[in-house]
C-alpha cells in the first residue's frame, strides 16, 4: 500500500503582526519546499509544506511575510456582499442588489439594478444562482464566438464555483471557468476564455503557448494586472 500524498491539514489562529490569522496547515510529500497561499472563500492562510519541514521555520516565515498576508487579507473585506443595497460587480459594471420580498420571480436585472424576490435569508444563495445562470450565457457567447473565430473547438464549457482558479482546461478539450468571472469586466473575461482555448493547442505554459494567447486577445497585461491586485475579492464575494 502506498503512503497517502496529503495527512489531514489543520487549522489554528496565529498572531501575526497585531493581527489573527487563521493558518490551515497542509502537510503534503509532494511538497518540496514551503508554499504560502491565501484561501479566499475560507479567508484564511494555507501553508502547504513538505511533513519534515520544522513547524518553527514556517512560523517564523509567515511572521516575516507580516505585512503581506495581512494586506492581502484586508483586502477580502472589501470583496462584493450579496446583500440588500449592497453594490455588486456585473461584466464589470455596478449593480445596487435591490430586495422586493413580496414579488415573485427569483432574481433579474433592471438597468443596473439586480431585483430579488423572497425572502431575505435566501438572498445570497438567489444572487448566486443568478449570477452562475448569467455567467453560463454571456461567458458562453463569448466562449463561441471566440473559439470560432480563432477555429479552436472544445467540447464543452462547464461553469463552476472554484476556490483560486479562475478556469482549466482538460486534455479533453472541456474548458471550466468560474462563474465569477461574470463579475469582472469584458477585457478580464475575454482574456481568460483566450487563456483556456490556447490549452487547447498548448497544454502547458510555453512561449507557444503565451504566443497564442497573444494573437487571441489584446487583454492580457491589463486582465493579468487586474486580476492580481482584485482577483481574490471577488473569489471571496458572498
Amino acid at each position: 500500500m502506498t503512503a497517502p500524498r496529503t495527512t489531514s491539514p489543520n487549522t489554528e489562529t496565529v498572531l501575526l503582526g497585531d493581527a489573527a490569522v487563521p493558518i490551515i496547515w497542509r502537510p503534503s510529500v509532494r511538497a518540496r519546499r514551503l508554499s504560502v497561499r491565501i484561501d479566499p472563500k475560507q479567508q484564511a492562510v494555507i501553508v502547504s509544506y513538505p511533513p519534515a519541514f520544522p513547524r518553527q521555520r514556517a512560523l517564523l516565515f509567515l511572521r516575516n511575510q507580516s505585512h503581506w498576508i495581512t494586506s492581502r487579507l484586508t483586502l477580502l473585506t472589501r470583496a462584493p456582499l450579496f446583500a440588500p443595497n449592497s453594490i455588486i460587480p456585473i461584466c464589470g459594471v455596478p449593480h445596487t442588489i435591490v430586495h422586493q420580498p413580496n414579488a415573485r420571480g427569483g432574481a433579474w436585472l433592471e438597468d443596473t439594478r439586480l431585483v430579488v424576490t423572497g425572502e431575505e435569508d435566501f438572498i445570497s444563495r438567489r444572487v448566486a444562482d443568478f449570477l452562475k445562470k448569467h455567467a453560463q450565457t454571456i461567458l458562453g457567447q463569448e466562449l463561441r464566438a471566440l473559439a470560432q473565430s480563432a477555429e479552436l473547438f472544445p467540447s464543452r464549457l462547464d461553469i463552476r464555483d472554484t476556490s483560486s482558479r479562475w478556469g482549466s482546461c482538460s486534455s479533453s478539450g472541456r474548458i471550466m471557468l468560474s462563474w465569477r468571472l461574470i463579475m469582472a469586466a469584458y477585457p478580464i473575461q475575454h482574456y481568460l476564455i483566450a487563456h483556456e482555448l490556447a490549452h487547447l493547442k498548448h497544454m502547458n505554459h510555453s512561449p507557444a503557448f503565451w504566443a497564442l494567447v497573444d494573437t487571441l486577445t489584446p487583454h492580457r497585461r491589463q486582465a493579468e494586472a487586474w486580476l492580481k491586485q482584485h482577483g481574490n475579492q471577488l473569489l471571496s464575494a458572498r
